[in-house]
């Protein structure tokens, strides 16, 4: 029977623009008829397998997702003394095996290719030898450059390869996108630079602009198939645990970068609840879609989130066998207990 651990976070964060839409203002989402701010799961994931929480837990165990291993071949054939028409022949036919290279970049791959950590060495092992050797890649050793892999941010968030989709990954760890628990309004700051070497006749500005802004606490869900972690991990109980304490370590105390020089909006979440069981999963973003208005809104949201989570259980009977949670305005529970809840078997 599959087991799951669901987190439901609430995060107050200050004025702040962590995660901008194409205009460059914060992203939103209109939930209960009233526009809230909104980060995506993309921005949140990011965040967390970069952030120095996944980079010490899990050190030599995390994929790199870039469209750049064509370059690299080439540089190093070209280094090699390699001719440069060979070198971007050689090179594209390794970068194809991630994916469609681009037509008038013959180096790039169109999509990002998620690549662990064991699979980058069997590509810098072949790209060492074609290069010692001046010599193209044969089909058997381009064929064996994706294999099995334990990457724990692929176990964790999976992976798609179109060219490959034997290798694809299926996600152990279901995030969804943050929301604002109320209604929130985007600001503009207008801001002005002063050129420090202006003349004191001169009382100008040197730059002027505009920035969008705004603030809320955030309701975040996150469901975990710990089952499937543990598979896509090898069946390693130990490291299972390990990958698990860092991904609460992490969604609990990282967020989001954007914007941070100017806006300093650094923040934890306050709120936690984790549950454990094999029950169906079920989010409690329900307790939000009528917006939070109290004079409070990062005590009323507490209040509000854990009325619904025990009408839920009245309704359906128990929604999991077993609950941790802290809360920070009360100084209850501690992060350790929850990460040591979170990750035992």
């Amino acid at each position: 029977m599959t087991r799951f651990i669901q987190l439901h976070l609430l995060t107050s964060y200050p004025p702040s623009n962590l995660n901008r839409d194409d205009a460059g203002n914060p992203k939103t989402a209109r939930v209960g008829g009233v526009e809230r701010l909104r980060i995506s799961s993309q921005s949140l994931k990011r965040a967390w397998r970069t952030s120095e929480v996944f980079q010490q837990r899990l050190a030599g165990n995390i994929g790199t997702r870039t469209k750049r291993l064509g370059h690299d071949a080439f540089n190093a054939f070209v280094a090699a003394g390699i001719a440069q028409k060979k070198a971007t022949e050689w090179a594209s036919q390794i970068a194809k095996v991630y994916g469609a290279v681009k037509k008038d970049q013959p180096l790039e791959i169109e999509q990002l290719v998620h690549i662990a950590p064991e699979e980058r060495e069997t590509l810098d092992a072949l790209i060492a030898k074609v290069a010692q050797e001046k010599r193209e890649p044969t089909d058997e050793e381009l064929n064996g450059l994706l294999h099995m892999q334990h990457a724990v941010d692929i176990a964790m968030f999976g992976r798609m390869l179109a060219a490959k989709t034997e290798f694809n990954g299926e996600a152990a760890v279901q995030v969804a996108h943050a929301f604002g628990v109320h209604a929130s309004a985007i600001e503009d700051d207008y801001f002005t630079a002063v050129d420090d070497l202006n003349p004191d006749s001169e009382s100008g500005a040197g730059h002027v602009g505009e920035a969008g802004f705004a603030a809320a606490v955030f309701y975040q869900y996150i469901c975990i198939d710990r089952d499937r972690l543990k598979r896509n991990l090898g069946g390693d109980e130990a490291y299972t645990q390990k990958a698990l304490a860092a991904l609460i370590e992490a969604a609990l105390t990282v967020g989001p970068s954007g914007k941070q020089n100017s806006f300093a909006s650094r923040a934890r979440a306050h709120y936690a609840l984790a549950e454990k069981g094999a029950q169906q999963p079920r989010s409690l973003s329900l307790a939000f879609v009528q917006p939070v208005a109290g004079a409070s809104y990062a005590s009323d949201a507490i209040a509000v989130l854990r009325k619904l989570r025990k009408n839920m259980d009245a309704v359906y009977g128990d929604c999991a066998d077993e609950r941790y949670e802290i809360d920070v305005l009360e100084g209850q529970g501690t992060m350790k207990d929850l990460v040591a809840f979170v990750a035992a078997e």
